[in-house]
């Protein structure tokens, strides 16, 4: 039997996918839908409020390349002719890559030979790039993978959620859970109490904060910058491809809006006091950022980055996301872990979520998604991360880091 009532903790993509599904199954016809998030939407702090996200099926695992390719259907039918999605292509070098050569193969048995093509040294990526940079040395070419406008994707899915007239959208800052054993509710800091016969916790990087997960799931700062072009250098770049390094984890996307986006998927920091924001990145970090866009795209070799942040993952040990009802507590459904690559199957992820929280027999990620053995110290080994160990964002700014 559905519950009567549900409240989604986070309007980011777990809980904006979900609350979407949840209004549109017949299942829930009758259960009052909650969402609740700090912050007026769009959340300032949210991984999913960007300029951009990479959308890709370039998986080494073939069950979350499929998904993927699902989803970029939705993408290219629903959302590119609103300029939301572009297929701009995404050149994918990794040296010695076993995880590069795994998505060539994927890619290649879902797409076909004809859209796949091998970069085999240094001047086939180049030209591959068009940008007159390179990097890395061998990988391959993707014509049918692209980029999206990361807010824009947003909010038009929150426009269709608003449409159905079945979720009250509530502002509020959850301090804690209402309840031991049998959650039932959330407790705001403002003093509300919320109560709901089921509680979803979609609270992304700030969901450790309010139920222990055992290490199952933990923040880590990823780096990003912005580098802002002229209208020239726009026009320039605007049909370049997507150029990611899955060795060092560094990566460029095309220009939007005369902004060009670099940024790290990599180990990334940890802080001791949770996600911390409003405070720029380390300056490692930008070194880092800086050498990608010399690199990639040497015509911008030496510009400032105009604005940088910390992008927050909630990384786990393999890269699957964490979504199932908590073991110990009832009335606790888990919605989180996106661990830096959730944001590609928005139109897709909230069908595959609520099968894990309806029970719908042969859930395609009920196993994967699962509540795992406790880790103690989290670093994601699924392939995809480059660059160097994680750092503690204490360490790397030489004192305090200040969360906000």
């Amino acid at each position: 039997m559905a519950p009567s009532s549900i409240i989604i903790i986070g309007s980011g993509v777990f809980g904006l996918s979900t609350a979407h599904e949840l209004s549109q199954r017949a299942t829930f016809s009758s259960t009052h839908i909650t969402l609740l998030d700090a912050h007026p939407f769009p959340t300032p702090h949210g991984s999913s409020i960007d300029s951009s996200r990479i959308i890709r099926s370039d998986y080494s695992d073939p069950l979350y390349a499929a998904l993927a390719a699902e989803a970029q259907a939705h993408w290219r039918a629903d959302l590119g002719a609103g300029g939301v999605y572009t297929e701009s292509g995404l050149v994918l070098v990794g040296d010695d890559s076993d995880y590069v050569a795994k998505s060539m193969r994927n890619v290649v048995a879902l797409f076909g030979a004809g859209k796949i093509r091998p970069l085999t040294d240094t001047a086939a990526i180049r030209e591959a790039c068009g940008t007159g940079g390179s990097t890395g040395e061998s990988g391959y070419v993707n014509r049918v993978s692209g980029w999206a406008d990361a807010e824009a994707g947003m909010r038009y899915l929150r426009a269709q959620v608003e449409r159905s007239g079945r979720v009250e959208f509530v502002v509020g800052e959850v301090v804690g859970l209402l309840g031991g054993g049998v959650v039932e509710g959330v407790v705001l800091k403002d003093g509300r109490v919320l109560k709901a016969e089921l509680t979803v916790l979609a609270a992304g990087a700030w969901s450790p904060g309010l139920v222990d997960l055992g290490g199952r799931a933990v923040p880590t700062g990823q780096v990003v910058g912005y580098v802002d072009l002229t209208e020239e250098e726009q026009r320039r770049y605007e049909n370049m491809p997507v150029i990611l390094n899955f060795t060092t984890g560094l990566f460029v996307l095309p220009p939007r809006g005369r902004v060009l986006k670099v940024a790290c998927h990599a180990l990334g920091y940890t802080s001791a006091s949770g996600p911390v924001t409003g405070r720029g990145i380390p300056k490692d970090g930008e070194d880092e950022l800086r050498s990608a866009v010399a690199e990639m795209v040497p015509g911008l070799a030496g510009r400032a980055l105009a604005r940088t942040r910390l992008c927050w993952y909630t990384d786990t040990p393999t890269g699957d996301f964490l979504v199932c009802h908590h073991p110990e507590r009832r009335g606790l459904f888990l919605c989180t872990g996106g661990s830096g690559h959730a944001y590609k199957f928005l139109p897709v992820l909230g069908r595959e979520v609520v099968d894990v929280l309806e029970g719908v027999e042969g859930a395609r990620f009920e196993a994967r998604w699962g509540w795992r053995e406790r880790v103690w110290e989290v670093v994601t080994g699924d392939g995809s991360r480059g660059g160097a160990g994680q750092v503690a964002l204490e360490e790397a700014w030489g004192g305090a880091s200040d969360g906000v």
